[in-house]
């Protein structure tokens, strides 16, 4: 019997990484950063602090000591103006020059520890010694002494003082973001690669799946007399269809571009790349489903794993 003929889909692969991946990436930016700014204003020393994290959105959070409750507008509006996404918490620290730091014991918290003890004493546990107690955290609270809530120009200067504290935290986040962007240039350039890898690969795939149907029937030849060889063309194009990857290919190097495109481009494109990694990885599971090599399916493995790696990263990006 003659060994009849599929003619192989065509199957697209993007080129391996070129002059294209060598180009300079546009500023990104970091979610994590941390920032401190310490200023004399008249006889009020003062810090702000700044600590950035990972966050969906930006979420802004103060901490400010009592009396200046006034600044926490306009500080918003100046770290709104200048961060995209991260949970970001400031924290202003005052004290007068002359004065010295106060303890105070937090009540609340110390009654319902007593209260704990009291209830755990059936059982036996023994009563807490007073210095147990004072070590517990947040029982015992340090007091910034401000001498008085501040006037209006002290208010002024404090909040001006704010805004080399944010320059510094923004310069930490940029510094962050392009350490990062480094890290996902390469790990896309592999990304490319694996996908030209899986193309080549995967153009085999028809003449693979013939040889074996073929060894098949040979097996089971004089068992089954009769079947047609048209049958048999039949059959190796319904399993070189089901194993054409084309399309998961096209779409892996279409989103690898868009990846590209969004990293030269710079910005706050945290988002927007996290969720092409989404669509990086779904064609990825894809093109495993589909393989009936194991080389192809080894290639397809090593690139959801690479993707994994750079959505991590991507994940910090603001």
């Amino acid at each position: 019997m003659p060994e009849p003929s599929a003619a192989a889909p065509h199957t697209a692969a993007p080129p391996a990484p070129d002059g294209n991946s060598a180009l300079p990436l546009g500023p990104l930016a970091s979610m994590t950063g941390f920032a401190r700014i310490d200023r004399h204003v008249g006889d009020t020393a003062c810090a702000w602090e700044l600590k950035s994290v990972n966050n969906r959105g930006l979420d802004i959070r103060f901490r400010l000591p009592s009396g200046h409750e006034a600044l926490e507008p306009d500080a918003r509006n100046r770290l709104a103006a200048r961060l995209a996404r991260g949970n970001v918490t400031a924290q202003l620290t005052v004290s007068r020059e002359g004065t010295a730091a106060a303890y105070r014991i937090n009540d609340a918290l110390l009654a319902q520890l007593l209260d704990l003890a009291l209830a755990l004493s059936p059982q036996g546990v023994a009563p807490p010694r007073l210095d147990g107690l004072l070590a517990v955290r947040g029982v015992v609270e340090l007091v910034e002494p401000t001498g008085g809530p501040p006037d209006e120009e002290t208010l002024a200067a404090l909040g001006e003082a704010l805004g080399p504290a944010v320059d510094a935290l923004v310069a930490a986040r940029a510094a962050e973001g392009a350490r990062l962007g480094a890290i996902v240039h390469d790990q896309l350039d592999h990304i490319a690669r694996l996908t030209a890898e899986a193309g080549t690969l995967a153009a085999a795939q028809p003449a693979a799946l013939r040889d074996r149907l073929m060894e098949a029937i040979r097996a089971v030849a004089d068992q089954v007399p009769t079947l047609s060889e048209d049958r048999v063309a039949q059959e190796v194009a319904l399993l070189a269809a089901k194993a054409d990857v084309r399309e998961e290919l096209d779409r892996l190097g279409a989103h690898i571009d868009q990846i590209r495109d969004l990293l030269r481009g710079g910005g706050p494109v945290g988002r927007r790349l996290d969720f092409l990694c989404q669509e990086l990885n779904r064609e990825a599971n894809t093109l495993c489903s589909k393989s009936a090599d194991t080389e192809l399916t080894r290639t397809g493995l090593d690139l959801k794993a690479v993707i994994e790696q750079m959505r991590e990263q991507i994940q910090n990006l603001e």
